[in-house]
């Protein structure tokens, strides 16, 4: 029997329904572009010792190298997110992974420092504006009892993009050299674009606001629910929220009902995103000072990543479950005893050492995972691209000064413990801004 769902607003027809196949081949779509991003965005640290010790390079030189597609990164977040306003989701994801790709072909052939830092900043860029349209078309096609959920598990494909780095430098680099990487960096996601050209679709919310022909938009849910009638007509009623009508998704961001929400949510970015980088930068430097042999400081590094992973799945079940705020809170809260832990464990047994970073990283590292989400929940589909986006390009300025400010407490002469107690203080602040967070605008 056909179902007529006259002017049903657009996230209910979502929310109603189970998840079909067609929405889990959207996720899985979305993870694969994340994954690539992760691998893209890791490879280039296992590298740049190899392209310095080639070319004949000072390590000083290796910075420019990191920092460029981490500029671009940035850009990308900020000034391309915005463009699926204009252009829609797919076709900047689409184009976003394709210029990654070719940008990361091209590194191949590069003879000298300019060129790849030009190459790795163009190559940030694409990444860049992916990942915001990843999230947001995730966001829009996943039910509201599952949206957390499922933006985690992209997101955990970023995570597992980094351990892949990590094994295929292992395997690749040895017998084939660096340009091996860049190879696979690049037709990995070439492979992928002619995936997503065909069986993308575009957000229904995007096609809905700029008036594309309501048979379109109908063949899109169709694939949601094969028993949708011809007589369903889309309006911008059934998508249209109330405070973002009529604006730009990015100038939407700084509306009165908004803009208190984005300025907080970007502390909470700016802060996880500072403990992230801190502790991946100084962890492994700190237990070797402390004379740790190399396989408990790559175990206690790793398992800040993984730990991550594993926390996603469970933090994701219980923000659709138990509420996004409560549990992105306790998330942070919880940090904040288990980095003060670590700073702890300091010298004790190995097992508690590696406990104890497993749990941070769970609280760190999967934090940074489940503000995401809550982003995602947070802004309605409409705004959600540039939402995200911009959270995550305003979160890179935490992700740069957190390193620089545990380098320069540990060079005035911070022992590594009181280093670890510090970095406890900000996560609270995180925890107790998400409250106020939930506050304001939980529903």
């Amino acid at each position: 029997m056909s179902l007529d769902t006259g002017s049903t607003p657009l996230p209910e027809l979502i929310d109603q329904r189970p998840v079909s196949r067609f929405q889990y081949g959207v996720i899985t779509l979305c993870a694969l572009v994340m994954f690539i991003d992760g691998f893209d965005t890791q490879a280039i640290s296992y590298l740049a010792p190899h392209i310095a010790k080639e070319w004949g390079l000072s390590q000083a030189v290796l910075g420019p190298i990191f920092s460029s597609a981490l500029l671009g990164l940035m850009v990308g977040y900020l000034v391309l997110s915005p463009l699926s306003d204009r252009f829609g989701h797919k076709r900047v994801l689409v184009v976003a992974t394709a210029s990654f790709a070719v940008f990361t072909l091209l590194a191949v052939w590069s003879g000298n420092v300019t060129e790849l830092v030009a190459l790795r900043f163009l190559t940030g860029v694409g990444l860049g504006a992916a990942a915001p349209s990843a999230i947001a078309l995730t966001g829009e096609f996943s039910p509201a009892r599952l949206r957390a959920t499922f933006v985690l598990v992209i997101y955990c494909g970023f995570s597992l993009g980094f351990v892949a780095a990590g094994l295929a430098v292992g395997w690749l680099l040895p017998h084939h050299g660096w340009r091996s990487l860049f190879w696979v960096g690049a037709l990995v996601p070439l492979v992928l674009v002619p995936a997503l050209i065909r069986y993308l679709p575009e957000s229904p919310t995007f096609m809905i606001r700029r008036r594309y022909d309501p048979s379109r938009v109908l063949a899109v849910l169709r694939r949601v629910d094969p028993t949708l009638d011809d007589t369903w007509t889309p309006s911008a009623v059934a998508v249209e929220d109330r405070t973002t009508a009529g604006r730009a998704a990015l100038s939407s961001l700084f509306t009165r009902h908004w803009v208190w929400g984005t300025v907080l949510l970007w502390l909470v970015f700016v802060i996880n995103l500072g403990e992230f980088y801190a502790l991946q930068s100084w962890l492994p430097s700190i237990l070797t000072d402390l004379h740790y042999p190399m396989s408990t400081v790559v175990s206690a590094t790793t398992l800040t990543t993984v730990g991550g992973i594993v926390a996603a799945f469970l933090t994701g079940p219980s923000m659709d479950r138990l509420g996004a705020y409560g549990t992105v809170a306790c998330v942070y809260l919880a940090g904040c005893v288990f980095v003060a832990l670590t700073g702890l464990a300091l010298g004790s047994p190995v097992w508690l050492l590696l406990t104890a970073t497993f749990l941070s990283g769970c609280c760190v590292s999967g934090g940074q995972k489940s503000v995401i989400a809550l982003a995602a929940v947070f802004y309605p589909a409409a705004m959600r691209s540039s939402g995200v986006g911009w959270a995550l390009g305003i979160g890179r300025l935490g992700g740069i000064a957190g390193p620089l400010v545990v380098g320069a407490a540990l060079s005035a002469g911070w022992d590594p413990r009181s280093v670890f107690y510090a970095m406890a203080v900000p996560m609270l602040v995180a925890g107790l801004v998400v409250l106020v967070l939930g506050r304001r605008y939980s529903t």
